[in-house]
């Protein structure tokens, strides 16, 4: 194959599908990692002029480096992996739930942590590497709600510049952390409307925005270790809670 090459977990949907389409518009082979939205992958390769897909289960982190080392056994050119796939469920600062934490952990940050090794470890580009895990603009702006999702978006953040200092001289490591992008859970498109203005700017920040960031840390000149805040200056505000309970007048 003589395209480069990007894996995108999550690919199939939301942020990740913006990611997607920004690499095959570049002209890149692009692999959608999806679990349960075949479907959705299916069609948007469809739709792409060199695109595969690959599903398995982020929660199995065994299956998740089987994936990695199958695909980087066949790409001669792999030149990034974007972990954007996460799950995002609330609970809360006073109502830790085991269950929620134990998934978050493992889905947003132990999985991408070692799929980010396995990529390191086995993955071939003449071009360098780049490894680009998705955060939360939560890192630089806590607050109480959904506490297992932030807390492993804290900890994903921190493989950022470990994996850096490790990393071979020719690779690099990045965080890219979007803001308020899509409607949440039950938000209705008023609620999502208002809430996705909360931010310096007083503007939605669009998922191809987040795209064209990855699609920079892939290509552009930016230091390893770096991270990238792509959220309308949300980041730089201080909020008591997230955007979706302050859209319904519960800022306290």
């Amino acid at each position: 194959m003589s395209r480069p090459a990007a894996l995108v977990t999550g690919g199939a949907r939301r942020i990740g599908e913006a990611i997607v389409r920004r690499f095959a518009a570049g002209g890149w082979h692009v692999v959608i990692h999806c679990h349960t939205s075949t479907e959705h992958a299916e069609a948007l390769a469809a739709g792409l002029p060199s695109a595969e897909i690959a599903c398995c289960d982020l929660a199995d982190g065994a299956a998740a480096l089987a994936m990695v080392e199958r695909l980087a056994a066949r790409l001669d050119d792999w030149r990034a992996l974007v972990n954007s796939a996460s799950v995002f469920r609330p609970d809360d600062v006073a109502a830790l739930d085991l269950a929620t934490f134990a998934e978050a952990m493992q889905v947003n940050a132990g999985t991408p942590a070692a799929m980010a090794q396995a990529y390191l470890r086995h993955a071939r580009s003449n071009a360098g590497r780049r490894v680009i895990q998705l955060t939360d603009q939560k890192l630089a702006n806590p607050n109480p709600d959904f506490f297992s999702y932030t807390m492993s978006k804290h900890a994903l953040g921190a493989t950022v510049p470990m994996l850096a200092m490790a990393a071979a001289a020719e690779d690099r490591i990045y965080g890219l952390a979007p803001g308020a992008i899509l409607a949440s859970h039950d938000q209705a498109p008023a609620e999502a409307e208002l809430s996705h203005r909360m931010n310096l700017l007083d503007r939605r920040t669009g998922p191809e925005e987040v795209a064209d960031a990855a699609w920079f840390l892939a290509t552009g000149p930016l230091a390893s270790g770096e991270a990238l805040y792509v959220d309308s200056g949300q980041h730089l505000l201080s909020q008591p809670r997230d955007v979706m309970y302050l859209a319904r007048g519960d800022g306290a």
